[in-house]
């Protein structure tokens, strides 16, 4: 059973339903003065780490994740799942990850199952937010915003990112304090350093934007978006202002035909690790950095999970999860963060 008291929910008697289900666990109930908190930390703690995302660990922390299940949607492009979304206002706004959103129709699974068509109303590309406007009525789905008064996460607190429709997606702990996180979109070339005229190619990395772009050796640079390249200099400048996921129009001359191709930003890390690191890491966004304040945490999280909400052990929201950086790191933007997002790109949207 959930009670709700105001906007907060308490979870702690159907925590225990859940406990007393684990017969492997002889975790004494908690007293009546021990708070949900300390008591969920001390349960967890009894569990070993190779057991964290065992089922018995997602029954137990599920009645968290059904506290915001009005508030999570999924996000679909082009028929595929990109993201996860977190309702912000009652209307119908859905914050998500920009750089998922890579193709057109955007459509809505709403916690009722409903599929509906989402426009995008502002983007943020500092921090990689976007805001969706679900299209019609939105008292009819039933959504509920989540607080976005919400607390920061604790230093070796406990986590949990719950998914559409009271799913729990993982549970973590909270590595390192809130920090920025640069960017390093590359598009994957080296350059022959020529101080005036077309920016040259002297090599493209494999697996790179350049590379899939079909970017050659000796290909010259004349325009980065629309804008001419005078000197590898200006050209490398250019493209250091772009993120990671972000699609840049070269135009270009090889030999004696001028082509435009699109190729997509990509993260430096990405570019440089090797194929042993690329499988040890796992599936990762194609943005993993370039933030202004990210929480750390060890959830393992599928690259298509990030936009939901991430709560404590108390089932307040302290973030947004925002990238898959690792084989055990994951990024969430903090809610002080996010909220303050949200209010300027509601204003935007709005008017």
């Amino acid at each position: 059973m959930i009670v709700r008291s105001g906007n907060r929910t308490e979870a702690r008697a159907a925590s225990l339903v859940a406990l007393c289900l684990v017969g492997a666990w002889a975790i004494p109930r908690p007293a009546a003065a021990q708070s949900t908190s300390d008591w969920l930390h001390h349960a967890a703690r009894q569990t070993s780490i190779a057991a964290r995302d065992s089922g018995a660990m997602m029954r137990l922390v599920r009645p968290l994740s059904e506290s915001v299940q009005r508030s999570v949607v999924q996000v679909f492009c082009g028929g595929r799942i990109a993201s996860l979304g977190t309702v912000v206002a009652a209307d119908g706004y859905v914050i998500t990850k920009r750089s998922e959103l890579s193709s057109d129709p955007i459509t809505v699974r709403l916690p009722n199952g409903e599929k509906v068509a989402a426009r995008i109303g502002a983007v943020r590309r500092s921090n990689d937010l976007a805001l969706l406007k679900i299209e019609g009525d939105a008292s009819k789905w039933g959504i509920e915003p989540v607080n976005l008064n919400g607390t920061d996460a604790a230093t070796g607190g406990f986590l949990v990112s719950p998914g559409r429709n009271g799913y729990t997606v993982g549970f973590g702990v909270v590595g390192a304090a809130a920090r920025r996180v640069d960017h390093d979109g590359r598009l994957g070339v080296r350059f022959y350093d020529t101080p005036t005229g077309p920016a040259m190619v002297r090599g493209v990395f494999p697996q790179s934007g350049a590379f899939d772009a079909g970017l050659q050796e000796r290909d010259q640079i004349l325009k980065i978006n629309g804008n001419k390249m005078l000197g590898s200099h200006a050209a490398i400048m250019t493209l250091r202002e772009l993120y990671p996921g972000e699609v840049v129009r070269l135009t270009i001359m090889r030999g004696e035909d001028m082509l435009e191709l699109d190729a997509m930003m990509s993260d430096e890390r990405l570019l440089q690790e090797t194929k042993n690191d690329a499988k040890v890491n796992g599936p990762r966004n194609v943005r993993l950095s370039g933030f202004d304040s990210v929480i750390q945490h060890d959830t393992v999280l599928s690259p298509n999970q990030c936009g939901g909400p991430v709560l404590d052990s108390s089932g307040n929201l302290v973030g947004i999860n925002i990238a898959r950086a690792g084989r055990v790191v994951s990024y969430a933007l903090p809610v002080s963060l996010v909220a303050a997002e949200v209010v300027s790109m509601l204003d935007e949207s709005r008017q």
